[in-house]
C-alpha cells in the first residue's frame, strides 16, 4: 500500500505535467534493458515514473531518500543555478522538503543510487530488477556540456551490464530516450548492445558516446523547439534543437 503523501504528490504532479506520449515504442526490447535519457531537469524522472510503459524502475540518487541529506542535495542540484535574487527562496523550499521527499522517493518505483561503498548494492538491485524483465531507467547527465541537447554522461552506470552479464550470461541493451517537454513526448531510439568481450572502460566510453549522439539525433529530427537542459537555468537560456 502506497503512502498517502506519495499518492497526493503523484496526483498533483500528474495534473501539473499532463501525459507524455511514447514515440518509437517499437524500439523497446521485449526483455530487460537499460533506458538512458536526458534529465530535462525534473521532467525525465517524473515522466518515467508516471508515463513510461511496462515494468520499470528509475535510478534515484540516495540523498533524495535520506531526510538528513535531501535539503543540501536538492538545493545544490536543482536550484543553485537559479538567478541570485531567487536563490534564498529555493534554499528555503529545499529545507522544507526533506520528510516529504523521503516518503515520495521511497514509495516511487526507484532504485537508490549510492555514491560510496554501497554502490555495489545499487548494481545488485538493478540486476535483480532486470532479471524480472524490468526496464531500468537512468538519467546520467552531469554539468559538463556535450552539445545543445545533452550534457556529458557519467560513465559508471554502464557497469550494470557487466554485473548482469556475469550473473546471466546475456548481453544487455541500452536504449536512448529523448525527453521532450515541448511536445510532451518520450522519444525512444534504437538499442545499443553491450559487448561483454570489450574492456569495460572502453565499452563505457563507447556506449555513453553513442547514447549521447543518438539522443541528440532524436531531438534534431523533431520540429524546432526549446530543449529543457539539465541545469535548472532561466527559461530564456534554454537552447533550441538546432544543429
Amino acid at each position: 500500500m502506497k503512502h498517502p503523501v506519495y499518492l497526493m504528490f503523484r496526483t498533483i504532479v500528474s495534473i501539473l505535467i499532463p501525459e507524455f506520449q511514447i514515440e518509437g515504442a517499437e524500439n523497446l526490447p521485449k526483455g530487460p534493458c537499460v533506458v538512458v535519457g536526458n534529465h530535462s531537469q525534473a521532467y525525465g524522472p517524473v515522466t518515467s515514473e508516471l508515463y513510461f510503459p511496462g515494468h520499470n524502475y528509475t535510478w534515484c540518487i540516495s540523498d533524495m531518500m535520506e531526510k538528513d541529506r535531501v535539503a543540501d542535495y536538492a538545493y545544490q542540484d536543482f536550484w543553485s543555478k537559479k538567478p541570485a535574487i531567487v536563490r534564498p527562496f529555493f534554499w528555503l523550499v529545499a529545507h522544507i522538503l526533506p520528510r516529504a521527499c523521503e516518503i515520495v522517493f521511497t514509495n516511487a518505483k526507484t532504485i537508490p543510487v549510492y555514491r560510496d561503498k554501497r554502490v555495489l548494492k545499487t548494481f545488485q538491485i538493478s540486476v535483480d530488477k532486470l532479471k524480472e524483465n524490468a526496464a531500468v531507467v537512468i538519467f546520467p547527465e552531469e554539468y559538463t556540456e556535450y552539445n545543445n541537447i545533452v550534457h556529458q554522461f557519467q560513465r559508471g552506470f554502464v557497469h550494470v551490464a557487466k554485473y548482469y552479464y556475469r550473473q546471466t550470461g546475456e548481453a544487455l541493451p541500452f536504449v536512448p530516450m529523448y525527453v521532450c517537454p515541448a511536445f510532451r513526448k518520450l522519444v525512444i531510439g534504437k538499442p545499443i548492445m553491450f559487448d561483454p568481450d570489450a574492456r569495460i572502460g572502453d565499452e563505457a566510453e563507447r556506449i555513453c558516446t553513442e547514447l549521447q549522439d543518438s539522443i541528440s539525433e532524436l531531438a534534431y529530427d523533431m520540429p524546432r523547439h526549446r530543449v529543457v537542459p539539465y541545469p535548472n537555468v532561466s527559461k530564456r537560456n534554454y537552447p533550441y534543437n538546432e544543429r
